[in-house]
Parts: C-alpha cells; structure tokens; sequence
C-alpha cells in the first residue's frame, strides 16, 4: 500500500551506504568508543567488543536492513509503519514507537553534545581560550562554564555560550532534513563522509609520529600508547569481568545505531532489487574502519603520551574528549590546527548522526498524519525544540541529558534490538528471513550466521541485557550479592529523589503518550485507506 505523501528513494547503492554509514558513525566513534578502551586499558576490552560485534551488531544489521526493506514494498516508511505490517494485530504498530521516540528524544540531547564540538572547533581555530597550558582542572572548568554544567538556567551573561552554538547547529539540521532523503541527507554525507575520513588521517598522521615527546618520561611513547591499547594484559580475568562486556554490548548498540530505528526507516526507500546484505556489511565495516582505526588510533595513544596511563583512568567519555584532548593538542606543535581539526571532524561525525535521527520522525509524520514535508518538519523542530531547550536548561551535573540518555538512549535500545532479532528469527522465521535478505544480494551470507541470528544472538542480548539491569539498575555487587540501587533509580523512588531526574522521566512519558495518540490515529488513516484499496478506490 503507498501511502506515503513524498515518494522519496536514494540515488544509488553509495548514497544509501554513506547515509547508514554517516548515521553511524559519529561522536561515539571519536570519543565514547577511546573512553572505554582507555577505561578497561586492555586488549581483552577489545576481545569483548569483536565477539559482540559478531553476535549482536553484524546480525541485528542485517536483520533491521531486511525487514526495513520488506515492509518498505508494502509503502511503509516509519517503524510504525513498518511493524503495521509486520505484525498483522492491532498492537502491533503501536510497539513501533521505539523506533520513533529513540532517535527523536537521543536528537533532543545529541545535538546538545554536537554543538560542544562545534564550539570547541571555532575556539581552536580561531581564538585562544582553549590554551589554558598543562593544567587538567583549567580545561574541565572551561568546559563545565561553556555548557552551564555548573547550575542550571540559560545563561547566557554566566558562562554557557554553548547556547549561540546549539542555535546554529540546530537550525542546520532541520536546513538539511527538509531537503529531504536524497538532496538533503544522501548529498550532504557523500561529501562529508569523505571529508572526515580525510580529516582524521592527517590528524592519526600526526599522532603517528609524537614518538616519545618528553625525554623525561620514556615509558610515555607512541609504541607503549599503542600497546596500552592492544596488549591482552590479564585476558583471563579481565573476561571473567561482566562490567566489560556490558560496555563492550552497549558501544556496539551505540555505533552501527543498530536498534535506533534508523536503519529499518532508511532501509525501507529500498527495493528488492537493491542488495542489502553487502551494503549493511560495507555501512558495519566503514563504521568499524571509523571507531578502531581512526578514532581508536588517534586518542588513546595521543593521550597515553602526554599524561601516561594513569591520566587516562577514569575520564569517561566528556573528561577525555573535552578535558584531556584540548590538553594534549596544546601541547603538540601547531596543536590549534590539529585541535580545530580534530573537533571539526567530530562535528561533521556528529551531524551525518543527527541527521538520521531526525527522519523516522518524519517518515512517521508524512504517512501517519498525511502532512507534507513542510509541515513535518515544522512539528518535529517544535518537539524537538522543546526537548533539546529543557535538557540545555537543566544543565547542571548534565543531569537531564544522563537521565535521558539511560533511560532512552540504552535501556529502550536494548528493547528495540530485541524486538527486532526476535521477530526476525522467529516470528518471520529464519528460513523466510534469510530469502528476504538474500533477494538482489550480490554475496550470501554465511550458513553459521542462521544459528547466531536464530539462537546466539536472542541468548546473547537478553543475558547482556539482564545483567545490564542487574549492575546499573539494581546495583548488584556479586562479590557480597548485596544490591544498591543506582542512582538512576534511587534519583526516582529514593528516599532524596532528584527533582531533575523525575522531569526528565516525566518528560519521556509524556513524549511516548504523544506519538502513541498519533499512531492510533495513523493506524485509522491506514485503516482507511486499505479499505479505499480493496473497494478499488485506490491510495
């Protein structure tokens, strides 16, 4: 049934590789993914992640490519849509909304980091403030003043210039989203996706040949920051850690934006035609080339160089892209160049990212409500809009943007990609769903990947996934078995509730009720007009 009110498709093959690889591909890769490893400081991080790549992250890719396509040739665009036809009962394009509210409400917050790396890019490339010597303290201050993490408000005469740089990165997405599929999303990351790789080599260049800077310390060089990467250390025990492969499940989920919603919607303006098991595999791989080649390569050593492993301990992902980096980019020669660089990349990373979370919601816009392309946009931006400045003015400890970010940006991905390989392999069925894949696919996938997708993969993701709630929800401790809840429970139901966090749920719950109201009433448009079709009134 089409009923989409823009007919929209991608120009070719790479248009539609550079726009799932631009989608995922962004701060993740360049800053979440180099904090993990600097935290788990081992090559056994790096065991954990390649298995969950082969488990979780290649099969659930070639799932979401698949059923995106499918119901795409039913005229469905939006994961509404998409599971309307999917699962044939009422229900079933209401468990559509994941697909829906994860991108929406990670863009209310992402665009809010993606303007950080705005700002950080302007500020090395064409002022001073980010040389503030070799003081850490000086750069965490700086960044806790610039986004307003030291109280909550907007201000704009305190601190928080972030607020000028969020207005333009803001207004730029949407510049671009209306444009549409191909004009607007596929032009722009052909050119900038080319442009970041090329970027990132001149800066891993540079950091290939810091050697050992100061003679002072030669147990801080290049090669031993290479190794602090890669060398197993104590692979036995460090496996036996359930906290690594935690980590190891949730930075997958996060970068091939498998379980976002976003594959499934782009996959959809495909046809039967157009391979999907090839391009998923080449959207994984330019990712992969993206966050262990690249991103990997470039900050962890960098920073083992100049502050030494015990530097690295700890920093997170903000400490070491926001506090740590401007540091050592200081401290290199013409390090304002390599610095704006850096972050100018991390900007267009960034932004390919938010673009893609932007379109299922308007997919779901256009075909569930009949709007155009005009007015989608102009509600999606009020909503969007309306999140984004809620979680800019809670700013302080970034309460908002933490709360919001667990709660949506993990916990429902997790239920999201569970849906999707569970339907996939079972309800579809393995058999049905490999013909599917295999329909215009210029390669076949391996046999052995009818057992991961049908057995490992569920198993493998629901034991992450309960070990998940068990540490970072109950607060399990398996050494004394005692639980104490996180503070992302005890924030709502604890004895000292935090009154940002509670809004932030609320919040959540509220954006939910939303788009559940409008998909029972796209749900009776669709209705409609299936039942136009079969009395032959057409679409």
């Amino acid at each position: 049934m089409a009923n989409a009110i823009v007919k929209e498709a991608w120009t070719g093959r790479l248009g539609v590789i550079l726009a799932v690889a631009g989608s995922a591909v962004g701060l993740g890769n360049f800053l979440r993914f180099p904090g993990l490893a600097a935290k788990y400081g081992s090559g056994a991080f790096m065991i954990a992640y390649f298995t969950s790549l082969l488990v979780l992250g290649i099969s659930i890719c070639w799932a979401e490519w698949t059923l995106g396509r499918y119901a795409g040739q039913k005229g469905f665009h939006s994961s509404p849509g998409i599971f309307h036809v999917l699962i044939r009962h009422p229900m079933g394009k209401f468990i559509g909304v994941l697909g829906v509210i994860i991108p929406v409400v990670i863009y209310m917050y992402y665009v809010y980091i993606e303007a950080w790396v705005a700002g950080y890019a302007y500020y090395f490339l064409f002022t001073d403030k980010l040389s503030l010597g070799g003081d850490v303290a000086a750069y965490k201050n700086f960044w806790v003043k610039f986004i307003g993490a030291h109280e909550n408000g907007f201000l704009l005469s305190d601190g928080g210039e972030v607020i000028w740089f969020l207005l333009a990165v803001f207004i730029l997405n949407f510049i671009i989203i209306y444009r549409g599929l191909a004009k607007g999303i596929e032009f722009f990351c052909r050119w900038a996706m080319p442009a970041l790789v090329l970027l990132a080599l001149v800066v891993l260049g540079r950091v290939l040949t810091l050697g050992t800077p100061n003679p002072d310390l030669p147990e801080q060089s290049l090669i031993n920051g290479l190794g602090f990467m890669w060398n197993p250390g104590h692979v036995g025990e460090q496996l036996l850690n359930p906290e690594l492969w935690l980590a190891a499940a949730g930075q997958i989920f996060f970068s091939l934006s498998v379980g976002f919603g976003v594959i499934i919607t782009y996959a959809s303006y495909l046809t039967d035609k157009d391979d999907v098991v090839l391009s998923g595999l080449t959207a994984s791989a330019a990712n992969e080339f993206c966050e262990v080649a690249l991103g990997g390569m470039i900050t962890v050593p960098a920073a083992f160089v100049f502050l030494g492993a015990a530097g690295l301990a700890g920093q997170g992902t903000f400490g070491l892209g926001f506090q740590v980096l401007p540091l050592v980019f200081s401290e290199m020669p013409v390090g304002w160049l390599f610095g704006g660089m850096f972050f100018f990349l991390l900007f267009l990373a960034a932004i390919t990212s938010s673009l893609s979370m932007l379109q299922p919601g308007i997919a779901f816009l256009e075909e569930g409500l009949g709007l155009n392309r005009k007015q989608a946009v102009a509600l999606l931006g009020l909503l969007t809009a309306i999140g984004c400045l809620f979680v800019v003015y809670f700013s302080k400890d970034i309460k908002a943007l933490d709360t919001i970010d667990f709660w949506v940006g993990t916990v429902c991905i997790f239920l999201m990609a569970t849906v999707i390989i569970l339907y996939f392999g079972w309800i579809m069925g393995i058999e049905r769903g490999w013909r599917e894949a295999h329909k215009g696919a210029e390669i076949r996938i391996p046999g052995f990947f009818r057992f991961i997708i049908r057995y490992l993969s569920p198993l493998y993701l629901i034991t992450i996934f309960a070990l998940f709630v068990l540490f970072n929800v109950f607060g399990w401790n398996p050494q004394t078995g005692a639980f104490t809840p996180t503070s992302y429970v005890s924030d709502l139901v604890g004895e000292h509730p935090d009154e940002v966090a509670r809004m932030s749920i609320a919040l959540i719950v509220l954006i939910i009720a939303f788009f559940v109201i409008l998909i029972g009433q796209a749900g009776k448009r669709w209705d409609g007009l299936a039942a136009d079709q079969a009395k032959g009134g057409g679409p």
